[in-house]
């Protein structure tokens, strides 16, 4: 930023990201330091090629205004895309209420006594372009960068193991689990087998139990407490 008495600049260097057959605009800022009004007019060596609005103007005590700079379309690029184009931005104190209309040539000589800078501002090409961003080797055309990603994760091998353990007791819990539900069921249906035998039992003559209800009653309560341990 430039540190004259009156106003500020920034930037300090006109910067155009060159482009041929294409208009393209910068802006730099004018800052008053002063309780004072400013007047400003910018110049160039090449009026020609660039279009400054405004190029001249007021600048209130301690405001902004911005100024925008734009070049016409360029049919071929310089060598070795240098430019020697430079900007001059002359400031002067003016009268209050003074407008840019009032502005003369006469304001900005130093001669006249008025307190006058002057600021030099070189011009600068740079690259619409951004540099492509470097591909990893071995990497295919049209593949997604997650899985590009992925392709150079290694699982540690403690990783994997414990991995394969956790689906191992996973199968197991699932597996007893299983098997629990069938012995539940199982449980449940000798004990309705159990209870229609003693209704049939309670039928006989007698009141008593055959041979044959005992041995199948047994049979089935050793059944159970198998499906039981």
């Amino acid at each position: 930023m430039s540190t004259g008495e009156l106003l500020s600049v920034e930037p300090q260097e006109l910067e155009f990201p060159f482009e041929l057959k294409k208009q393209i605009s910068c802006s730099m800022q004018l800052t008053n330091k002063t309780n004072n009004h400013v007047a400003f007019k910018v110049k160039t060596t090449n009026p020609k090629k660039y279009c400054v609005r405004p190029n001249t103007g007021v600048v209130l005590p301690y405001a902004s205004c911005d100024v925008i700079v734009t070049m016409q379309a360029q049919k071929e690029a310089p060598p070795d895309m240098q430019c020697k184009d430079k900007f001059l931005l002359q400031s002067a104190v003016a009268t209050p209420g003074i407008s840019p209309k009032d502005i003369t040539p006469e304001l900005f000589s130093k001669d006249s006594g008025n307190q006058v800078e002057e600021c030099k501002l070189k011009v600068n090409y740079v690259s619409p372009h951004q540099p492509p961003s470097p591909v990893r080797e071995g990497s295919e055309e049209g593949s997604s960068p997650r899985a590009s990603i992925s392709d150079n994760v290694t699982v540690p091998r403690g990783f994997a193991e414990s991995n394969e353990k956790l689906s191992e007791t996973r199968s197991l819990i699932s597996r007893l689990t299983e098997e629990k539900n069938s012995a539940v069921q199982q449980k449940n249906k000798i004990h309705q087998e159990l209870e229609m035998l003693r209704r049939q039992g309670n039928k006989t003559s007698g009141g008593g139990v055959s041979l044959i209800t005992v041995l199948f009653i047994g049979l089935l309560g050793i059944i159970l407490g198998y499906y039981l341990k």
